[in-house]
């Protein structure tokens, strides 16, 4: 209860379990300036808008950020041809040639002198501004190994300074989702008319101090930055939550963090493996197994083991086997189960009825099977097996006969007919 206690208190105080004390309040107290001072160039940059918006009312809209717009402002002036106006160094180039395009059609009017003075003045004062801000900057750099030693082992005293200072803190920064750390410091970007699109793509858009470190800049190639970027976010929380509790003031955490991040963006860059030849079978190999199917069940069918030959291959326990042939080709069980039909010398096999499929041509020749007299079926034999001669010509249709020509018959029956009658038809 005591731990849980101190920690308790600890997280009310703001502290946490901080590396150095010290240094993180005088962090806290730097970044606490930082943001009064980013307050008064705000302040300042309205002043500067709401002046200069007579002369140039467009540029507020193509150049965003504080610094870059007064610097603009004290370059061009009072300047009405933008071709004598030198913009290298102050913005890019794409944004350059809007600027000028766009300052040589505007319908703005010069400053009377006594504006113009106060707008060059406010200019100076934001400029100062934000240099002492990176003075500020500069000394949390100096202290981040003492306050954050994992994350500046991730990412660099520089950029964990800044992302300290945007996000109040240690413990503020350890609070915030990594989605939300992934753009902690993004800048408002102006597409000038142009679809946003490629500039994500290129990664100028929803990046912010992190897309800045050594391991995005120098480590990863361009097609992979924002990808490592949601890397880099995550582990920075992680490395965050770290150092607010001040589990390892060493910073061995961090470098080894670092160290896997290296790894795995060094692994997505690897060609994928080159597709191997399968090799062929193996000879006289065992048949690769099929799935189940319609054809599959079709061929099983048509070449499966019969009944009559699955009987054969059986044999019975503590019985001899019947023998038939020169060669001795035992019978199995099949003399043994024909039962009755085996004593009295013939051996007769129920044709199984199977589902297979065969053709109107080959099923007229089996019903027409036996002559002219078409009640012989297909698979009638007259061949029949008898324990002592072997093999005996019988008469397949010999028993349909004798029952058609019984005296037991009906007088009414289906074989029955008027055969004086026919005979006196016959003489008509």
């Amino acid at each position: 209860a005591a731990p849980l206690a101190a920690a308790a208190a600890a997280s009310t105080d703001g502290r946490l379990g901080v590396v150095d004390e010290s240094a993180y309040q005088l962090i806290v107290d730097c970044n606490a300036l930082s943001v009064e001072i980013e307050n008064e160039i705000q302040i300042v940059h309205n002043f500067i808008r709401d002046k200069y918006r007579l002369k140039f009312p467009e540029l507020e809209s193509l150049v965003m950020h504080p610094i870059d717009y007064a610097r603009v402002v004290k370059a061009i002036g009072n300047e009405m041809d933008m071709t004598l106006v030198e913009l290298d160094g102050v913005l890019p180039s794409a944004t350059i040639m809007v600027v000028s395009v766009t300052g040589s059609t505007t319908n703005g009017q010069p400053l009377t002198p006594e504006d113009l003075d106060k707008t060059k003045e406010a200019c100076d004062r934001a400029m100062e501004l934000d240099a002492v801000k990176h003075q500020l900057g500069a000394l949390v750099e100096s202290r981040m190994d003492k306050t954050a030693p994992n994350l500046s082992a991730v990412l660099g005293p520089e950029t964990a300074a800044r992302l300290m200072g945007v996000a109040g803190g240690l413990i503020p920064l350890s609070k915030m989702p990594a989605c939300n750390v992934q753009v902690l410091g993004a800048k408002r970007k102006h597409a000038a008319g142009f679809s946003n699109a490629s500039a994500v793509r290129a990664g100028d858009m929803h990046v912010g101090f992190i897309f800045g470190c050594d391991l995005i800049q120098k480590k990863t190639p361009p097609r992979l930055r924002m990808r490592a970027a949601r890397l880099v976010g995550g582990k920075c929380t992680l490395m965050a939550r770290v150092d607010a509790f001040g589990e390892d003031p060493s910073g061995t955490t961090g470098r080894a963090m670092h160290e896997e991040m290296v790894k795995k963006i060094e692994k997505w860059q690897e060609p994928p493996p080159a597709k191997t030849a399968k090799p062929l079978p193996v000879p006289d190999g065992n048949p690769k197994k099929r799935r189940g199917g319609k054809r599959l069940r079709a061929i099983k069918e048509r070449y499966g083991v019969s009944d009559m030959r699955k009987a054969a291959n059986r044999l019975g326990f503590n019985q001899p086997e019947e023998e038939i042939g020169f060669e001795g080709e035992g019978l199995g069980t099949l003399g043994t189960s024909a039962g009755m039909a085996a004593a009295s010398g013939k051996l007769r096999v129920q044709a199984k009825v199977t589902k297979m499929k065969i053709s109107e041509k080959t099923q007229k020749k089996m019903n027409n099977y036996g002559g002219g007299g078409g009640g012989t079926n297909g698979f009638a034999s007259s061949l029949a097996f008898t324990p002592i001669q072997g093999i005996e010509l019988v008469n397949p249709n010999r028993e349909k006969k004798e029952a058609s020509s019984s005296g037991t018959d009906s007088v009414f029956s289906e074989f029955r007919g008027f055969r004086t009658v026919q005979r006196q038809l016959k003489g008509l």
